[in-house]
C-alpha cells in the first residue's frame, strides 16, 4: 500500500530529529519527490508471491542435516554469529552462537544486528534501482550528471553498480601518503574530494574490465544523497528498510554508534578496533540480522517492490572477458551455468565480520550467515546451496582451513549433501 504524503512527511521529520539533523528542512518539492516513490510499508511480502508448497518430509530431512552441519562447522569451531536457511519463504533452520559484545557478556540473538560488510552493496544497489524505477536517476547517465565535480569521464551509474568503472580503489589510495593521511578518518565526501583534487590513476577505461572496487559503492551512496536530498542513512530507511519491514537494520553513524553496535573480534577473541575507513558507507557499514535479510530476499520475488524488467537487468552478468561461471550484476555476484541455472550471492568481510548471502531463485532457497568473530568456517555455509540443486560448486580447501581435519570435514560434507539430495522427495532432476 502506498503511504500518503502526510505519513511520509511525518516520518521524515521524526527521522531527521532522531538523527540529530533537526536543522535540515524538507521543502514542498522534496516532499512531493519522496511521495512519488512507492513505499508498500504495510504489505506482507510473504503473501505477495506464490511460493511453492513446502514438503514436510523434505523439510525435516534437510533440517536434520543442517543441525548437524551447524554443530560441526559452527559450534565446534567457536563461530560467533547467526545462520539461517529458508526455502519457499519459510525458515528451515536458524541458530545463534557466541556474543555480540564479549566485554558486556551480551549473547548473540536473532535480534542482534551485525555488520554486513559487503552485503551492504546489495542494499545500496536496491536503493539505486528504486530511484531508477521512478526515473529519479538513469543508469546509463554519467556520474558527472549527478556529482558535477566527478573527474572521470564516461563512467556511468551502471559502471559503478557492476564494478566496471575502472576508477581507483579508495582502500588502496587511503594508505598512500600522497593522497591521504591515514591517521585521520576518511568520509565518503573525503573519498570524492581526493578523486577530484588529486585524481589517482584509473585501473582501466570505463566498461572495459571488471575490478571489484569499494569506491564504486561509496560514490553510489553520494549519488543517493544528492538525488534525494537526504543522508544515505535516511534515504535507505525510507526507500528500503521500512518498506521491507527490516526493523533491526540501520546504517551505522560512526560518531553516534561506535560504542553501542556489536563488536568485531579476531579469532582469539581480541577486540578488533576501528580504523580510518570505518566512516565510509554504501560499500559497507549497514548492520542487520539474518531475519531482516530474509525479509529482503522474500520481497525480491514480488514485482511490486522491483519490476521484473529491472530485476532482469540487475541479476545478469556484465563481465565475460574471462572464462568461468562467476560474474557480477548490480550489487550481486552470480554463478551462471550453460543450462541457464543461476545462483545469486554476495560474501563480505570487514575486520572480524564475515558474511554470506545466497539466493537460489530456482529452488526458492535462501542462505544467510553473519559472524562478528573472524572465522572462515562461516563461508562453508555457501556450500549448503548444494542441498537444494545440482550445482557443481567446489571451493579450494584452503578457503576454509588448510588442516587435514578441515579437508576431511569438507569431503564428509560433500558426501552428506549428496546423500541428503538422494533421500529428498524433491530431488531436482535434469
Amino acid at each position: 500500500m502506498k503511504l500518503g504524503i502526510g505519513a511520509i512527511v511525518s516520518f521524515v521529520i521524526i527521522l531527521l530529529l532522531s538523527c540529530g539533523n533537526s536543522e535540515k528542512k524538507i521543502t514542498k518539492e522534496k516532499q512531493k519527490e519522496l511521495d512519488s516513490i512507492p513505499r508498500f510499508d504495510s504489505l506482507n511480502w510473504a503473501k505477495e508471491y506464490k511460493f511453492k508448497k513446502v514438503n514436510s518430509v523434505d523439510r525435516n530431512i534437510k533440517k536434520s542435516f543442517l543441525t548437524q552441519f551447524h554443530q560441526d562447522f559452527w559450534v565446534k569451531s567457536n563461530v560467533s554469529g547467526g545462520l539461517l536457511v529458508a526455502q519457499h519463504g519459510e525458515i528451515i533452520f536458524e541458530a545463534y552462537t557466541g556474543s555480540a559484545d564479549l566485554s558486556r557478556e551480551s549473547p548473540m540473538t536473532a535480534d542482534t544486528p551485525l555488520h554486513l560488510a559487503s552485503i551492504s552493496k546489495v542494499l545500496t544497489a536496491m536503493a539505486i534501482l528504486k530511484l531508477a524505477e521512478n526515473t529519479k536517476i538513469h543508469l546509463n547517465k554519467e556520474v558527472s550528471a549527478y556529482l558535477t565535480d566527478f573527474p572521470y569521464e564516461k563512467v556511468t551509474i551502471e559502471d559503478l553498480l557492476n564494478h566496471r568503472s575502472g576508477i581507483p580503489n579508495y582502500l588502496d589510495f587511503s594508505d598512500d601518503k600522497k593522497y591521504w593521511d591515514n591517521t585521520k578518518m576518511m568520509s565518503n565526501q573525503d573519498v570524492l574530494n581526493v578523486l577530484v583534487t588529486k585524481k589517482p590513476p584509473i585501473l582501466a577505461a570505463p566498461n572495459k574490465k571488471f575490478f571489484y572496487n569499494n569506491t564504486n559503492y561509496v560514490i553510489l551512496a553520494l549519488i543517493i544523497e544528492k538525488v534525494t536530498g537526504l543522508s544515505y542513512a535516511e534515504a535507505m530507511q525510507i526507500m528500503v528498510f521500512n518498506p521491507l519491514g527490516m526493523k533491526s537494520t540501520f546504517v551505522m553513524d560512526f560518531d553516534r554508534d561506535k560504542d553501542i553496535v556489536s563488536r568485531s573480534y579476531y579469532n582469539n577473541g581480541k577486540d578488533w578496533g576501528y580504523d580510518h575507513l570505518d566512516k565510509t558507507y554504501g560499500d559497507k557499514n549497514i548492520y542487520s540480522t539474518p531475519r531482516d535479510l530474509l525479509k529482503m530476499d522474500v520481497a525480491m520475488y514480488s514485482s511490486k517492490f522491483l519490476p521484473e524488467k529491472l530485476k532482469e537487468k540487475a541479476w545478469q552478468g556484465y563481465s565475460y572477458e574471462s572464462k568461468g561461471v562467476k560474474n557480477y550484476g548490480y550489487g550481486m555476484r552470480l554463478m551462471e551455468w550453460s543450462d541457464d541455472s543461476k545462483i545469486l550471492y554476495h560474501n563480505g568481510k570487514w575486520h572480524g565480520n564475515n558474511s554470506v548471502y545466497v539466493r537460489d531463485p530456482q529452488s526458492e532457497t535462501t542462505i544467510i550467515a553473519l559472524g562478528n568473530r573472524l572465522n572462515r568456517n562461516i563461508y562453508t555455509s555457501f556450500k549448503l546451496v548444494g542441498l537444494f540443486g545440482d550445482y557443481p560448486i567446489q571451493f579450494p580447501d584452503s578457503k576454509v582451513t588448510g588442516t587435514k581435519a578441515g579437508k576431511d570435514s569438507l569431503k564428509k560434507l560433500d558426501k552428506e549433501i549428496d546423500s541428503v539430495k538422494q533421500t529428498s522427495p524433491n530431488k531436482k532432476k535434469k
